[in-house]
């Protein structure tokens, strides 16, 4: 096969004849306006990112962490402007698939059609992870105890248990580790085994998937309804929160605003952006809109604006009621009330989170099915993925698979892994789509649809953002840029430090630290992890007791390759600054797509290289799956496009 034929695009005028036509197909019945839009947006939106990973971000970045969902949103609307092009250009079902079938061709076609898998599917693992840990938690307060194994999945409890053994190693007892490992190493003590197996599952995962499926698979119609209903019921509740909450603010509790620095407030852009996943989800359902050129960019818009306005003024509340450092809980929003004594406020916020994340599962679980039917339609995927129902009008056999590909997962993955892996997947997808519309914007011979990113000339502005970037990153943080090129060395964390000990290791670095600790020790807390933790405060005094340990320096410190590994994305971004700022000086690109790829690229950077390494493992299945099938039966094989 030639390498060109790996690129053979798809013309936007044959996907719109595709559809109008059938093309052997059943269609998708169109009841969908700007309002429903809108509400799918929120609906995937406030979800999981304001009822639990809002909690873990104002922790790491204090009150400054509303900057952080100020960049965010400024990154997913430039991103929007761009699928809002492109869902104008090809009003059809694909979202991103699709756009890049037309703008880089088949190969990239299929890698982002495979990456979206984790966005939509791996995603939805994790909204049910977290539906399930509100669930079990309001059916706690409500006196129904559900045993942990059946409600925790097996990574959480099997890495938990795994991580107490080795705290209680230290000298930490069973009471003094935090609820969230004393759980896990409860669950997988209890759970019942075969063999050295401990069955641990998150079973009401399981359940809220199957119920949402069947719900999924039974319409649009159906869908709209309980999306718009339930979008009503968490905004209602969310205003209610802002209303209670803010008669609680305590304004010295914004000071410091940004306690940890920009450092801090950047820590949690994987937290926050999963926070907006979800508003490209809407472009999935093109086909089913009554007016998608019109009303598709205008939902996108309206989505990603309203819930930014809510998610900084729920920020502001909750850093306000309570120190920001109280905030890295799984609930947020319930622990702030519970704290202040308002327990019917948490019985209520409980009562919406379950709504809430119902809500995303519903849109996420309707957006990867229509990818597959897409594909499918395509030949890149078995035929039978495009199959609709005759009665619902719904991709009914993609509907299922997914049920399968999101239930299975969410029984045992855990919600750090799952909620990394769909950023990654979902930031990939918008990095090309913002590049398409830039690759495609001097193409004369494309159709155009309603909407169009304005034009502002990146051709000097983006080099000279450029440059100052530099400048500023060696004037006014010298420091941390030397110290990056550099590879300095990095002292490790208590925790990173504790656990990595043998339990010979773990029993002298106690004894050393008892005979030499010059804090209190009455305090009945005294294992390993609590007495290096009490010089953190200070970094120079915990510098000088590390570097005192009878340690290997490879247990006290990063450096070499195991730290520049870590590296690697940023460099990664840097290099692609270069060339993007090339790019847009000979071609005048478009700025506003080019800053949205940029955006994105640089939250990937901020992601571990373990995930990008994991997001690279899962590209080579997917193209070893099409070189094996879809490259031969592909309708555009042989056909020149």
């Amino acid at each position: 096969m030639a390498l060109k034929d790996l690129f053979r695009k798809k013309n936007v005028q044959d996907i719109l004849n595709q559809v109008d036509n059938n093309d052997g197909h059943q269609s998708l019945g169109r009841h969908l306006r700007v309002k429903d839009l809108a509400a799918f947006g929120i609906a995937a939106i406030i979800g999981a990112g304001i009822f639990s990973t809002i909690g873990k971000a104002s922790a790491d970045g204090g009150p400054a962490v509303i900057f952080l969902f100020l960049f965010t949103a400024i990154a997913c609307g430039f991103a929007a402007f761009a699928y809002a092009e492109f869902a104008s250009m090809v009003p059809v079902s694909g979202s991103a698939y699709t756009y890049s079938y037309v703008a880089f061709g088949e190969i990239v076609a299929w890698i982002i059609g495979w990456a979206l898998i984790m966005e939509y599917a791996i995603g939805n693992v994790t909204v049910a992870i977290s539906w399930s840990d509100y669930f079990t938690g309001l059916l706690d307060s409500g006196g129904i105890h559900l045993p942990q194994w059946i409600q925790m999945d097996y990574l959480s409890a099997s890495n938990g248990y795994h991580e107490a053994m080795a705290l209680m190693q230290g000298g930490k007892t069973f009471e003094n580790l935090d609820a969230g490992l004393k759980t896990a190493y409860e669950a997988y003590t209890n759970a019942p085994t075969i063999g050295s197996l401990h069955l641990v599952a998150d079973l009401p995962a399981l359940l809220i998937i199957v119920l949402i499926t069947a719900l999924v698979y039974r319409g649009m119609k159906e869908s709209r309804n309980a999306s718009n209903l339930m979008v009503v019921i968490k905004l209602c509740i969310i205003l209610l929160v802002i209303a209670v909450g803010v008669f609680y603010v305590d304004v010295d509790n914004w000071d410091p605003f940004a306690p940890n620095g920009a450092a801090g407030v950047l820590k949690g852009v994987s937290a926050v952006f999963f926070a907006y996943i979800g508003f490209d989800a809407i472009s999935t359902t093109a086909e089913e809109c009554e007016n998608p050129q019109r009303d598709l960019p205008r939902g996108m818009m309206w989505a990603i604006i309203i819930c930014t306005i809510f998610y900084i003024l729920i920020a502001l509340v909750l850093t306000g009621m309570v120190r920001y450092n109280e905030l890295n809980v799984g609930d947020p929003l319930a622990f702030v009330f519970g704290k202040l004594d308002l327990k019917w406020m948490s019985g209520i916020i409980a009562v919406s989170a379950v709504v809430a994340m119902a809500s995303v599962l519903l849109v996420f679980q309707m957006g990867q099915p229509r990818i597959w039917m897409s594909m499918s339609r395509d030949g890149l995927l078995p035929k039978r993925y495009s199959r609709v129902h005759p009665k619902f009008k719904t991709p009914s056999y993609a509907t299922i698979v997914t049920g399968f590909v999101v239930a299975i997962p969410a029984l045992f993955l855990n919600l750090t892994t799952v909620t990394d892996l769909c950023s990654i997947g979902t930031l990939f997808a918008f990095v090309l789509v913002c590049a398409g519309v830039l690759v495609l914007q001097n193409k004369h011979d494309i159709p155009r649809g309603k909407f169009k990113t304005p034009y502002v000339n990146s051709k000097f502005i983006f080099p000279l953002l450029l440059i100052a970037g530099i400048v500023f990153s060696f004037i006014y943080n010298n420091e941390a840029t030397m110290s990056f090129i550099n590879n300095d060395k990095e002292i490790n964390g208590p925790s990173t430090i504790v656990t990595s000990l043998s339990e010979q290791e773990a029993k002298t670095v106690y004894d050393y630290l008892l005979k030499v600790n010059i804090h209190d020790t009455t305090t009945e807390n005294q294992d390993l992890e609590h007495i290096l933790s009490s010089y953190e405060d200070n970094p120079t005094e915990y510098k000088a007791m590390v570097d005192s340990l009878p340690l290997s320096e490879n247990l006290k410190y990063e450096s070499g390759f195991a730290l520049f590994k870590h590296k690697i994305p940023m460099w990664i971004f840097l290099i692609t600054l270069v060339f993007l700022a090339v790019w847009s000086f000979r071609q005048n690109l478009s700025l506003i797509p080019l800053l949205g790829l940029v955006c994105c690229l640089y939250m990937m950077a901020q992601l571990s290289v373990w995930n990008w390494i994991y997001f690279s493992v899962w590209l080579l299945i997917g193209l070893a799956i099409y070189f094996g099938f879809s490259r031969k039966n592909s309708k555009l094989n042989g056909a020149k496009v």
